[in-house]
């Protein structure tokens, strides 16, 4: 289970680089126009939005799947769910009243 918990992780900051990616180009295209023609500028932006497009929703998708998934964990296991929410929360208590000391 630890390898797909890796394989997403992986797979969603390849998402988001691909994401980056796309702007970056849209951003280049908006700044450098080398001459080209406006029909020539305006395929290529829309390509390059197409493509941002199509990530945002596939990075959508992934979350709404992620939160489905946690949710039926939740569901699952109410008590660990409220224990891990318990443990977490006094760890940051426990951090943030340190760091007020110092």
């Amino acid at each position: 289970m630890e390898a797909t918990k890796l394989g997403n992780s992986e797979k969603a900051e390849k998402t988001m680089h691909d994401l980056g990616s796309a702007v970056r180009e849209g951003q280049a295209l908006l700044d450098d126009d080398a001459g080209e023609t406006t029909s020539e500028l305006r395929a290529k932006l829309k390509a390059a939005v197409d493509k941002a497009k199509a990530l945002y929703d596939r990075l959508e998708e992934k979350s709404v799947a992620a939160a489905k998934a946690t949710d039926r964990a939740v569901r699952e296991h109410p008590y660990e769910a409220m224990g891990l929410a318990f443990g977490v929360g006094l760890l940051i208590g426990v951090l943030a009243a340190r760091s007020r000391r110092e």
